[in-house]
């Protein structure tokens, strides 16, 4: 293993990119924070570093391809620097990665929350137990808007497409207990925002309490300013659990993967829901949330889909009116079912038939916000660009923009949206 000696580890600069979900982003989160309270430099991945930590994703085989140019990259910008890559990609073909120029070590899911541990045993970070508050204090008030908050992990659905359940396991849900603790400590870090994340969140169960007694305890027990879900299923919507949404600190804002809008495609993905159930579930949605922003994601081309298959998904989208289509290009991943099936569809027609969803989905997202045209809505402001112009988000997940010669991170201000 190549890098520094013991003797130099201390105070090192660390760069730490990720790829993916919002579950990944929970747990970069993480561990920049437990290298920061160790006394690490956090730094950007453009600057000088000692290390280079690449968080990988692995649900496409772009995700794969992007992984890959990263860190290659790296290893050219900084050829002495430890590359570390951990994640999804490093969990399914560690020794893939373990070829490429620079990459000293490969760390799977298993081991990511030891991450911090097996660095410091390999003898590449130092074993600093002290926490040095003036560089934990730089780093919470570098990201102290939104918090990613990890309250389960892994799935046991198996969709035929989905490689998710072969590198992330056994389905696993944080105690509540800790969950809370979690979120205290994050309003106490200064953040105004917590992104309650996971694999499959509506799957949440610790002890009998279910993703609806997490949230009653979380919004009972602490003073989070604005609280988001990352993403549920249809089949997980009911009354009691959009009861909540009275609470205003809940965002309205509900991530529901559709995948298809075909049923007969929905049945080849091994979905467990219909299409009755999805649009149920917006129903309410709509009904006791008015103003909430239903996101989606949608898969183009899954083997065997048929041109009317498709047009059948593509008018459901349409119909539902979606704030924002995250549009997929079917991606074969060896070990699923799909890989396997019949009638895969050609990479010139799955372009073809993206482009045609994004360009519904650029519509839908303009019909969407145009709603708000005129009103009054609370916005957390995020960052400043290069130009001056400073962006955040409301709590329906509108990115909105204004010019400001104050410093507005981490300011929520009612803004008039025009």
């Amino acid at each position: 293993m190549t890098g520094k000696p013991c003797d130099e580890c201390e105070n090192m600069k660390i760069a730490l990119d990720t790829l993916g979900c919002k579950v990944n982003q929970a747990e970069a989160e993480f561990l920049a924070r437990q290298l920061a309270e160790v006394g690490h430099s956090l730094v950007s991945p453009v600057d000088e570093v000692d290390v280079y930590i690449l968080n990988t994703c692995t649900v496409t085989h772009t995700a794969d391809s992007k992984s890959r140019h990263l860190l290659r990259v790296a290893h050219r910008r900084n050829p002495d620097a430890l590359l570390v890559v951990t994640g999804c990609y490093a969990q399914r073909v560690p020794q893939e990665l373990s070829q490429i120029d620079g990459v000293s070590l490969v760390v799977g899911n298993d081991e990511k929350p030891h991450l911090l541990r097996l660095l410091q045993e390999s003898g590449c970070l130092s074993s600093l137990t002290s926490i040095q508050e003036d560089l934990a204090l730089n780093y919470h008030l570098a990201l102290k808007t939104r918090a990613f908050i990890k309250i389960q992990d892994g799935c046991s659905s198996f969709c035929s497409y989905c490689i998710v359940p072969l590198v992330r396991g056994r389905e696993y849900s944080l105690p509540v207990e800790q969950a809370v603790s979690e979120v205290s400590h994050r309003v106490d870090d200064g953040y105004k925002e917590v992104v309650l994340t996971g694999t499959e969140i509506g799957s949440y169960n610790h002890n009998g309490v279910d993703l609806k007694g997490l949230l009653e305890n979380i919004l009972a027990e602490t003073d989070v300013t604005r609280l988001r879900l990352s993403s549920l299923q249809p089949q997980e919507i009911g009354s009691e659990l959009i009861g909540l949404w009275r609470d205003k600190r809940l965002c309205p804002h509900f991530h529901l993967s559709l995948q298809s809008g075909s049923g007969a495609v929905l049945k080849r993905m091994k979905r467990r829901y219909c299409l009755s159930d999805y649009q149920e579930a917006v129903a309410l949605i709509r009904a006791l949330v008015p103003d909430a922003a239903i996101t989606t994601d949608i898969i183009v081309g899954f083997p065997g889909e048929t041109e009317k298959e498709f047009e059948e998904s593509y008018q459901l989208c349409r119909q539902l009116q979606f704030a924002r289509i995250h549009v997929f290009s079917y991606s074969r991943r060896s070990g699923t079912e799909a890989a396997r099936l019949p009638h895969q569809i050609s990479a010139q027609v799955r372009k073809e038939r993206s482009q045609k969803m994004l360009a519904l989905a650029e519509e839908s997202a303009q019909k969407f916000r145009r709603q708000f045209l005129g009103a009054i809505m609370p916005v957390l402001w995020e960052q400043q660009s290069v130009d001056g112009v400073w962006s955040g988000l409301t709590g329906n997940y509108i990115k909105a923009y204004t010019r400001s010669d104050e410093d507005l991170t981490n300011k929520l201000l009612p803004l008039k949206v025009v």
